[in-house]
């Protein structure tokens, strides 16, 4: 089977130009109250780009940020047709893929991961251990 190496690499750049367009909609002309200091971590693409999965992660300051992505995404998910025109808007294409917004985890769970391990580290601290004695030798 021959390798689709253009179109991969089309996708990637519809995908890449898709994270940064939302992100500056996001960032400047989304006024949803509901939609907390988030940024876009990554969007994929379906193989046929009629749909795209956008991720995004809501700053960790939040005091209760399952609410606050619940939220956020759910702000996200009322301004989708807002999002969809402007994109068709700006990057002059025909066909905007349908979008669906997902709170994206990773980071909060990398951090969770780094702290367990430091304190497994921690716990486990190699003992110094004594000088030994250069076995004698015997002739």
């Amino acid at each position: 089977m021959p390798e689709h190496r253009a179109r991969k690499h089309h996708q990637d750049r519809v995908a890449e130009t898709l994270r940064e367009e939302i992100g500056v909609l996001i960032e400047g002309e989304l006024v949803d109250p509901r939609i907390n200091l988030c940024y876009v971590t990554e969007v994929a693409l379906n193989p046929g780009a009629k749909s795209a999965r956008v991720y995004v992660a809501v700053d960790s300051a939040v005091q209760n940020i399952e609410k606050a992505e619940e939220e956020t995404v759910a702000g996200l998910e009322a301004a989708k047709g807002f999002i969809r025109f402007e994109l068709k808007e700006r990057m002059g294409v025909r066909h905007v893929p349908e979008l669906s917004f997902l709170a994206d985890r990773s980071g909060r769970f990398q951090a969770r991961i780094e702290e367990l391990m430091d304190r497994q580290r921690k716990r486990h601290k190699p003992q110094p251990s004594l000088p030994t004695a250069p076995l004698a030798q015997t002739e």
